[in-house]
């Protein structure tokens, strides 16, 4: 039987639950506001006593113009949202997008579908599977517009198609492709043909240069920051955290209380990444800056990640977060950025390029980093160009006679 609760009693159970969770007064003004001016004012005109999910339904509806939703009405919905959770769940969810699901239909998807399986035994990451599932969800689609039902109706022309649709993604598509049709062709599925096609099938893509800053350009990086207030002691820390020691963005929203060895100034962590376990110094300013945000600019949480939201209800950080906050810093320094990323991999690369530059050995940066070969690390010789200078040959000496062979036409 559904609770019978009356709208002001929904609202001071949600503000009783903001200040819990170290809500702004001036955000739970906010909602206050929002409540007076919409749900409380369409209950009370039609005379509604007790909240329901279906009069919050009801009220949702009139907030639609032409099916658009406009920024107002969204603050609306938001408004009745939290009432909803409070009265059915008895908590407040964190506003976030539903993920797509993109569903593998029909005989094809069916097979497809073995294949994700497959993988998930495998125990591929979920980011893996998701990309994946995206790419055969887009290969189906193009499939059933073109009306095969079946795997043996699948020719050259309609990988080759399909491919050549993608011009910025070429290569993620073929990968995936391939890892399909050699699946398929074990489990006998189809011939080998296919491979045949995808042994030969090349992806041009330009050669990879590494963004990196200057010494003098990432100093300037770290300057730019102002540590009085709690979000820039906690973006500083972040930003030294890439520079110094060259942590992913991943590895920096994850890191723990319990990855911090303070008697011994070691960070202890394994790398989201490569699950690689490394051992980096807890180098004085580094340390400096966390101290500086767990102490002044970190609010009251049990969470043991170290670095949380900004906004309430304080939660752990994410990637996205880290990679906005040094984002802000690069571009706010006013460092030269014009074809170059401004985010955490910059700030890695530039300390590779640093290391480097002060003559430290391939193994050492690899280990900094925490690649799982040297090889991975082999890609930053591409922008040590002290090094590659001690490399140039020196050109010999031609004598102008060989310029002026018949009569100088050489020049012409």
């Amino acid at each position: 039987m559904e609770e019978k609760v009356t709208i002001y009693e929904l609202i001071d159970r949600c503000i009783a639950y903001f200040r819990d969770h170290c809500y702004t007064e001036q955000r739970i003004s906010r909602y206050r506001s929002l409540w007076r001016a919409c749900i409380l004012r369409f209950m009370s005109d039609k005379g509604i006593k007790y909240y329901s999910p279906s009069v919050g339904e009801e009220f949702v509806t009139t907030c639609h113009f032409n099916g658009n939703v406009r920024h107002h009405e969204r603050e609306k919905i938001r408004s009745v949202q939290v009432v909803d959770d409070m009265l059915t769940i008895g908590r407040i969810r964190l506003r976030c997008l539903k993920p797509v699901h993109h569903a593998l239909l029909g005989e094809i998807g069916g097979e497809m579908e073995k294949l994700i399986t497959h993988l998930t035994n495998l125990r591929r990451s979920e980011t893996t599977l998701k990309d994946y599932r995206l790419y055969l969800s887009e290969f189906l689609a193009h499939l059933t517009a073109h009306n095969v039902r079946c795997v043996r109706e699948i020719t050259e022309w309609h990988i080759l198609v399909f491919v050549s649709s993608h011009p910025t993604n070429k290569v993620n598509i073929v990968s995936a492709l391939r890892v399909l049709f050699r699946f398929w062709m074990q489990k006998g599925v189809v011939d080998g043909h296919f491979d045949e096609l995808f042994d030969t099938y090349k992806v041009r893509h330009p050669e990879r240069i590494p963004s990196f800053y200057a010494k003098e350009e990432i100093r300037r990086v770290e300057e730019s920051l102002s540590r009085s207030s709690n979000v820039g002691k906690r973006d500083y820390a972040m930003v030294l955290l890439a520079s110094r020691l060259g942590l992913r963005a991943s590895d920096i929203a994850n890191l723990q209380f319990a990855n911090l060895d303070w008697d011994n100034n070691v960070i202890s962590l394994r790398m989201q990444k490569t699950q690689k376990s490394i051992e980096l110094p807890l180098i004085a300013d580094v340390g400096n800056a966390i101290i500086d945000y767990l102490r002044h600019g970190r609010p009251k949480s049990e969470s043991q990640h170290i670095f949380l939201s900004c906004r309430a209800p304080f939660r752990a950080a994410t990637n996205h977060t880290v990679c906005s906050a040094i984002n802000r810093a690069i571009l706010k320094s006013g460092i030269d950025t014009g074809g170059k990323h401004h985010g955490p991999h910059a700030l890695r690369h530039s300390l590779a390029t640093a290391m480097l530059d002060a003559g430290t050995q391939i193994p050492i940066v690899s280990e900094t980093l925490g690649h799982r070969s040297t090889q991975t690390t082999l890609t930053y010789l591409k922008i040590d160009i002290s090094s590659l200078l001690k490399c140039a040959l020196p050109v010999t000496p031609v004598s102008d006679g060989f310029y002026m062979q018949r009569g100088g036409a050489f020049y012409g």
